[in-house]
């Protein structure tokens, strides 16, 4: 696996990217980079996505603020992320493990009125029962009244930015608890300020 050997802690991490509706998308994207303290996570970005990695807690709320910071210039942006836990390999940046869970950019983004529309999809690989641990999670969102619904491969989310981060987050980490620890994945398309019509 590119020369990776298996690492022993559970890193998580995501790959995404923003993409800001606007003749300056970069200009809010590099707002955005500029706006979010990533000192407890490992980046690395090319030209297609940017990759985050190391706790859980510090992933999210990393993802979280680069989005956060996109949307609140009301411009239609969109996060599009696959994130992953107990990916066999997956030891580089095992340093960030080490980091405390005080989070960097939350209290910030805690302050953003920040509108979204979600669809999220979790993949417990390989395990047997994995539709419960999809159900499970639904009324995890229901829980955090997040929950608007299924849809085609997905479930719907609407609310405020940090309500349905809250969620991706806590459904997440809830999904990677199974017994085995396994592999497991989860695609997120987050969207603000979009013009169209909301359909559930």
């Amino acid at each position: 696996m590119n020369g990776l050997s298996c690492g022993t802690s559970r890193i998580v991490g995501v790959r995404f990217a923003v993409y800001p509706m606007a003749d300056n998308f970069a200009e809010i994207i590099k707002g955005a980079l500029k706006e979010t303290d990533a000192s407890k996570v490992w980046v690395q970005t090319d030209d297609v996505t940017t990759c985050i990695r190391g706790r859980s807690e510090h992933v999210f709320d990393t993802a979280k603020a680069v989005f956060a910071h996109a949307a609140k210039s009301g411009i239609h942006v969109v996060f599009n992320g696959t994130f992953s836990v107990g990916c066999p390999g997956d030891s580089e940046g095992d340093a960030y493990m080490n980091e405390d869970d005080q989070r960097l950019n939350d209290a910030v983004v805690r302050e953003l009125d920040v509108e979204t529309a979600t669809h999220f999809a979790l993949y417990p690989m390989a395990d047997p029962d994995y539709m419960q641990i999809i159900a499970d999670q639904v009324q995890t969102a229901e829980k955090h009244g997040t929950f608007s619904g299924g849809v085609h491969y997905a479930s719907r989310l609407d609310g405020n930015v940090n309500h349905v981060f809250d969620t991706l987050e806590e459904a997440f980490v809830n999904a990677s608890k199974t017994k085995d620890r396994g592999h497991v994945t989860m695609t997120a398309t987050v969207s603000a300020n979009s013009p169209s019509t909301k359909a559930v």
